[in-house]
């Protein structure tokens, strides 16, 4: 294969994963290409799957928007903003008039026709109702927790008919996976006697975490990247800190609150640390899984980016390589970040119920 057809079979396969869609407006106006704004929009979540535009039609999937407002509940898909994202589609629904601006639906004031800006571009005549719509972070959630459901029935379907249990197809896969949480993070954490009422949800977010981060690298779901969500993050770190402040006994308590084996200035010197370590520890599951996925997609955003900056595809051929190095290690975090939520909730969980050494 010569070098001409790899540079451009490496493009085909490196610009889908960096979600390019270019314009066909943009590509004969003398807009600068902006790589900042380009890339946080892409990272960030969105109301519709936007695949590709062809022959000035854009080809999309329309996702429903939900809102409540003053009229009380208002609903319409998402294409009847004809992809607009500056506020100048107006979209008329319950008696009430929508506009979208920056992924965000703001519903213009009584009398309003559009949408008016301040010196810094915020909108001065519509306000935010409540949006509790469909996006492509909720769906994909939806979609990852119906592919677990089907993994995991199959799985077990394979047990109940199977006469020694031995695993075939999709649980020969499952089991191994299952054994290692048990064997490698549950027990030495959490210890013999008490990892397995903590399994079910250990195995729950190790799974679920994982296969939404693979989910975040296919192409063609054009960057529903769930775990680089903060609100996803900070839900799952939610439950860790409350699994762990009920499973608290008082050997954990004691330790917090009133340090055992340490002169009494210094219990009152460690009660502040340990009390603010209570909820450090969630937050740094929070921000570690959101921070590691958000930057690779952001560093392959950055490294394709290059091509339009120089505007010349002569670093097209660095710029793939490395993005496609990059995809790689991303593959690998998918599963180490899932690892690394599950057995550091596993490692609190086993602080949480440590009996005390005498």
């Amino acid at each position: 294969m010569s070098t001409f057809k790899a540079v451009f079979l490496g493009l085909l396969l490196a610009l889908p994963i960096a979600g390019f869609a270019i314009d066909k407006d943009d590509a004969k106006s003398d807009k600068k290409f902006d790589p900042n704004e380009m890339i946080m929009h892409h990272v960030k979540d969105a109301h519709e799957f936007h695949f590709f535009d062809y022959k000035d039609k854009s080809y999309s999937l329309p996702l429903p928007i939900i809102l409540w407002t003053d009229n009380g509940l208002t609903t319409f898909m998402s294409n009847k903003f004809h992809h607009d994202d500056e506020g100048k589609v107006v979209v008329e629904a319950n008696g009430g008039k929508f506009v979208k601006l920056h992924e965000k639906i703001y519903q213009l004031e009584s009398g309003a026709t559009s949408v008016s800006f301040d010196a810094k571009h915020h909108p001065t005549n519509a306000t935010l109702p409540l949006d509790i719509s469909v996006t492509r972070n909720v769906f994909m959630m939806w979609v990852s927790v119906l592919v677990l459901l089907l993994i995991f029935s199959s799985a077990a379907r394979v047990y109940k008919k199977s006469e020694n249990n031995v695993p075939t197809g999709i649980a020969s896969f499952v089991e191994p996976l299952i054994v290692f949480v048990r064997d490698e993070i549950a027990r030495p954490m959490i210890g013999e006697h008490k990892y397995k009422k903590y399994m079910p949800y250990l195995l729950t977010i190790f799974f679920f975490i994982w296969i939404n981060n693979i989910f975040g690298l296919i192409p063609i779901l054009n960057g529903a990247n769930l775990s680089g969500n903060i609100a996803f993050t900070f839900t799952l770190a939610l439950f860790t800190f409350i699994i762990t402040t009920v499973s608290g006994n008082k050997n954990y308590w004691k330790h917090i609150f009133w340090m055992p084996g340490v002169p009494v200035p210094m219990k009152i010197f460690l009660m502040p640390i340990e009390l603010i370590g209570i909820f450090t520890k969630p937050i740094s599951l929070m921000i570690r899984l959101f921070a590691n996925i958000t930057a690779g997609h952001i560093i392959i955003l950055a490294l394709m980016s290059l091509i339009f900056i120089f505007e010349t595809i002569a670093v097209a051929p660095i710029s793939v390589a490395f993005s496609l190095f990059i995809t790689v290690i991303e593959i690998v975090v998918t599963a180490i970040q899932a690892y690394i939520f599950t057995i550091l909730s596993a490692l609190y969980f086993g602080m949480a119920t440590e009996e005390e050494h005498h």
